[in-house]
């Protein structure tokens, strides 16, 4: 079996992949070697760690450049955040996700909102650049950015079948799964898996913050994958950040009690 192929069929509805999204090849191996199951990137994280902004700041060839020395420290399948395919075109986003197939992704994330704009790009458009990102034969884990900037009380059933929508468009223009992040609706997360053609994809947000109690929540909805985003990127920082101001006050860093 594939890297392609073993990444497709861990996508169970029900039993979801849990995604602990890593930056670059130093955090690949720590998941990988704390017994991750696939790897895949977050495009915050990885832009914001070599000191890029998001939003296809940080330059293609620097995105495959990160992939190559995360593919040499693991044999895990391999999935990147390729925000919205680094192409104004189909045939340009044909290219750049060819380029990270050949250097050795087996999926990617492509999303239906271009950088910088807020407004959903039009499905027959959005339609088009799928189906060029699936033709390479990774799998494409579609986004579908209708529930950002929305609170979850508003994710009515009007937004759900919205969702559903894009979902089918983009499982006949050849995705693998479909992406729905920014909610927490039960009742909006459980209608868009039920009616969804593909597996779908829920961002992890925690209990605190109105969020889920434990995965298994997620997986009686009908979930097939659950990515934690920025948070993992974000929760070592400000580790660091942390230790940082300790040792600067004239402390010590909490890793001497070990």
């Amino acid at each position: 079996m594939t890297a392609i192929e073993t990444f497709k069929s861990l996508h169970v509805p029900g039993d979801p992949l849990i995604l602990f999204n890593i930056w670059d090849a130093g955090s690949a191996k720590a998941v990988a070697d704390a017994g991750a199951k696939a790897i895949a990137t977050g495009s915050y994280g990885v832009a914001e760690a070599q000191g890029f902004a998001d939003g296809e700041g940080f330059p293609l060839s620097a995105v495959l450049s990160n992939l190559e020395r995360i593919v040499s420290v693991t044999d895990l399948p391999i999935s990147i955040d390729m925000e919205a395919g680094y192409g104004t075109s189909p045939e340009q986003v044909a290219e750049s996700v060819s380029a990270a197939k050949n250097a050795g992704a087996a999926g990617i994330n492509l999303e239906d909102r271009m950088p910088g704009l807020d407004t959903l790009t039009a499905i027959g458009e959005q339609v088009a650049r799928v189906a060029a990102a699936a033709e390479t034969g990774l799998f494409v884990n579609a986004r579908c950015d209708l529930l950002r900037g929305q609170p979850p009380e508003s994710h009515g059933p009007k937004l759900a079948d919205q969702a559903i929508e894009r979902a089918k468009a983009y499982a006949d223009a050849g995705a693998g799964g479909v992406f729905v992040p920014f909610t927490t609706n039960r009742t909006c997360i459980a209608a868009i898996c039920e009616r969804s053609p593909i597996p779908v994809n829920i961002i992890w947000t925690p209990a605190a913050a109105g969020g889920f109690a434990d995965p298994s929540e997620l997986a009686n909805l009908g979930v097939a994958r659950i990515s934690h985003g920025h948070r993992p990127w974000a929760a070592a920082m400000a580790w660091l950040a942390d230790e940082a101001k300790a040792v600067f006050a004239g402390g010590v860093p909490s890793y001497d009690a070990d």
